[in-house]
């Protein structure tokens, strides 16, 4: 019986699935974060342990011996490949090892493999399309710094602008300015302002504080609503940047929304509204990007069967 492994090797967690050749999948694993492979030797190690430990609770399930030996095996992480690939090698006894994005395989996941474009939006935010003839393209992703409009991250630094213009009086009040005060034990504004600049307020953190602005906004909030329709119109606009880089104008694309961003009721109306007007359809993803993944490995040698005996977590 020929094996096949697919791993979504996450920033909050790591999950390994396994399946045969006929497309059955045979057992899950879950670990925590993987994060990016440092040079330093504790993040090479946490890497190892993490992907080793996923993949040996799935051989578990499976009620499969390790170690083993994978006819193909795709591995998606945010960061990319470079870094990683070496170590996989090593680590992973495998005929035909693929490690790529965690936009590819959440791609692949979303459309099981067909056309369609996904836009994510968590701590940050990218849109990932695959067309008709197979080619991809992008649009977004390019990091906090410089992009990821409309991600969590991105939400709560124009949250935090609106506080600090009525802070200073010269911007409309807002309830933002309260609930993030006491969401950070702040003193005031500029205190907020300089706790968000220390190691005590990571991207992940600073980003989640993104569900006050949806709060104030279903209160009434108008300076918090105008933020979530901005946060959907700056999402909405990589969508379609993505889409038609491989659709002709006014065919149809299938377009599934993923992450903690969406989770706002009116920012997903929104972003809906916006992607409709032009030739797209909402929909939501089939399958989580591990099972991306394996469809990958799957691909990789010419499989293309409809998988079976899926993890419920992955129905």
């Amino acid at each position: 019986m020929k094996l096949f492994l697919g791993v979504d090797g996450g920033q909050s967690s790591t999950m390994a699935v396994i399946g045969d050749e006929t497309g059955r999948v045979l057992g899950l694993g879950q670990d925590g974060p993987c994060n990016h492979v440092q040079s330093a030797a504790e993040g090479r190690e946490k890497f190892i342990r993490v992907i080793g430990g996923c993949v040996e609770k799935a051989c578990q399930q499976a009620g499969i011996s390790s170690p083993v030996a994978f006819e193909a095996a795709c591995l998606g992480f945010s960061g990319g490949p470079a870094d990683k690939l070496a170590i996989l090698q090593q680590l992973l006894s495998v005929n035909h090892l693929v490690v790529t994005t965690d936009a590819l395989i959440a791609l692949t996941g979303a459309h099981a493999g067909g056309p369609g474009c996904i836009t994510v939006a968590g701590t940050g935010s990218i849109s990932f399309a695959r067309g008709p003839n197979g080619n991809t393209s992008r649009a977004g992703g390019w990091g906090y710094m410089f992009g990821d409009e409309g991600g969590g991250f991105d939400l709560t630094r124009q949250a935090l602008r609106a506080v600090l213009r009525q802070y200073e009086g010269w911007g409309p009040r807002t309830t933002l300015h309260d609930s993030l005060l006491a969401a950070t034990g702040s003193a005031d504004a500029n205190d907020l302002l300089h706790r968000f600049y220390t190691s005590d307020f990571s991207r992940p953190r600073i980003a989640a504080l993104s569900k006050l602005v949806d709060q104030a906004a279903m209160a009434g909030d108008s300076v918090a609503l105008t933020l979530l329709h901005n946060a959907a119109q700056d999402l909405a606009l990589i969508t379609a940047s993505a889409r038609n880089q491989l659709f002709p104008r006014g065919s149809h694309c299938r377009v599934a929304p993923i992450g903690a961003v969406f989770h706002s009721s009116i920012l997903l109306q929104r972003f809906t509204l916006l992607v409709e007007m032009s030739d797209g359809t909402v929909v939501s993803p089939q399958h989580g990007p591990a099972i991306g993944a394996l469809l990958e490995a799957y691909q990789s040698v010419g499989i293309s069967d409809t998988l079976t005996n899926l993890p419920e977590k992955e129905k």
